[in-house]
């Protein structure tokens, strides 16, 4: 296989870089992403937690159905990271 620089291919040097770099621009932005899509996650199970212990803390009695909801939130806040990642690939 042969090279052939980007003057002889009829393009210039600046266009030949910019057509190899914007793959590993779109990696990175993928990855960007999913580590934003799993930051938000940790942050809503984290304010989860928090509103469930403040509720059981006013409310001894009502702790089983205050958990149920907690962990169903949590589920559905944890699939937002599921999405990210399959909506990359």
């Amino acid at each position: 296989m042969t090279v052939v620089p980007a003057e002889v291919a009829g393009r210039t040097k600046k266009e030949s870089n910019i057509k190899m770099i914007l793959p590993i621009l779109a990696e990175v932005g993928g990855s960007i992403h999913v580590g934003l899509a799993a930051l938000g996650a940790a942050v809503g199970v984290g304010l989860i937690g928090m509103g469930a212990s403040s509720a059981v803390g006013r409310n001894p009695g009502a702790a089983t159905p205050i958990l149920v909801q907690a962990i169903l939130a949590i589920a559905f806040t944890e699939a937002i990271v599921f999405y990210a990642l399959f909506l990359v690939r």
